[in-house]
């Protein structure tokens, strides 16, 4: 095999996709994580929670894989109100720095009109690179 599937001790499985893939150059993708916790359960209605749910998230899956934060490389935002986001700036960049701290990686953001999960209000998807897997 030429990944392996990353999938953090304790979370609701998967259906359908896998939350991260780490192939064996190292590089760990992370499918597109959404505001619920790891029982698949919206715990927020706020833009902010759920995005900084979303957080959490990727990074429970860095770990997961033998990283750190830092080894994220990308981040791709999927938001459905673009007006909201930009109105909670401050807000948004508070959460982030609560779980990101101040490790900024290359970043795009795209307004988009809906999301599968009809209670999401934001999706983040990210690429870390954390070395050559072990063998």
């Amino acid at each position: 095999m030429t990944h392996d599937i990353i999938q953090p001790d304790g979370w609701a499985p998967a259906k359908g996709y896998a939350n991260g893939v780490f192939a064996k150059d190292g590089t760990l993708y992370i499918g597109g994580q959404i505001g619920w916790d790891e029982s698949q359960v919206f715990r927020s209605h706020d833009f902010v929670g759920q995005m900084e749910q979303a957080l959490f998230n990727i990074r429970a899956i860095v770990r997961a894989a033998g990283g750190d934060v830092t080894d994220i490389v990308r981040l791709t935002w999927y938001v459905t109100d673009k007006s909201e986001y930009l109105a909670r700036q401050r807000e948004v960049g508070e959460a982030y720095r609560r779980v990101l701290g101040r490790h900024f990686p290359a970043m795009t953001m795209v307004v988009v009109s809906a999301l599968i999960e009809d209670a999401a209000l934001v999706e983040i998807e990210a690429t870390a690179v954390l070395g050559a897997a072990p063998a």
